[in-house]
């Protein structure tokens, strides 16, 4: 196989970045009505789509800054050149700028109720999706990993055998999204889909990366994988309160039955 893996299209002949970028937006959206039509929305119309409009824009804006912290000497290297401040991105900088856009919008609009839960299994779609143009790209999307003698490891075309971290996030991103489909019919605090889907992938993130030949900022860790721990800490408070309903919830199923008549007691 050599990278990338153009698709042809009749007569055109196309970049697989492109057509599963354009993929993954396009069913991560159905994915989204459907559960909207089938879960309906704490949100109305209008106030909705206020509010999608701001997860556009800040991940748009997000994605881009994320992109610039990633290799600060080559940021300001080229901090004058339009075509290098908005040639890349990143899903964790959307993310981030897509959540704290949609806060700074609900609060302008006097919005409480917590809005994010539709949103976290079409994520996972377009994550999958995605990563599926990232690996047919190859070494260009700067998306694969380090090199490894593990024997799942792929050429990318520079003569070394890497980790293919984008099929490792492609795996990861479908057991998430299949765990949240699921949940998503429990009786969970409203806004716990959505924080556990951002909990789950910046933890992925966090450590996936460290496959990666990322530009390493501080302490070991790239840029990128501060964020993500950042993030993690911003969600400390829900992550603890999970972990101690799940240790209450563990407590009463370890506890004696007793009082119970003799013909009441479960066989």
């Amino acid at each position: 196989m050599n990278f990338p893996v153009y698709l042809r299209l009749g007569s055109l002949r196309v970049h697989p970045h492109a057509v599963f970028e354009f993929l993954a937006y396009a069913v991560g959206f159905r994915v989204y009505l459907f559960l909207r039509r089938r879960n309906g929305d704490a949100l109305n119309d209008v106030n909705r789509w206020w509010v999608i409009a701001a997860a556009a824009m800040g991940a748009l804006l997000g994605s881009r800054m994320l992109y610039w912290f990633e290799d600060p000497r080559l940021t300001l290297a080229h901090w004058s050149e339009p075509a290098f401040l908005f040639g890349g991105k990143t899903i964790v900088g959307a993310l981030i700028g897509g959540l704290f856009a949609v806060e700074l919008a609900k609060h302008l609009m006097g919005i409480t109720r917590r809005t994010g839960d539709l949103f976290a299994v079409p994520l996972c779609a377009g994550i999958t999706i995605g990563r599926i143009g990232c690996f047919l790209t190859g070494p260009e999307d700067h998306t694969a990993g380090i090199a490894t003698s593990l024997p799942w490891g792929i050429n990318f075309g520079d003569g070394i055998a890497r980790h293919p971290t984008q099929l490792y996030e492609i795996i990861f991103a479908v057991a998430l999204g299949i765990f949240l489909w699921r949940c998503m019919t429990a009786r969970l605090p409203e806004g716990d889909v959505f924080k556990l889907f951002m909990v789950g992938y910046f933890t992925f993130r966090l450590a996936c990366d460290f496959l990666k030949p990322d530009i390493r900022v501080l302490l070991g860790m790239s840029a990128i994988q501060w964020a993500c721990l950042l993030m993690l800490v911003y969600y400390a408070p829900d992550i603890a309160r999970w972990l101690r309903y799940r240790a209450r919830t563990a407590e009463r199923s370890r506890a004696p039955i007793k009082n119970l008549p003799q013909t009441e007691i479960p066989r």
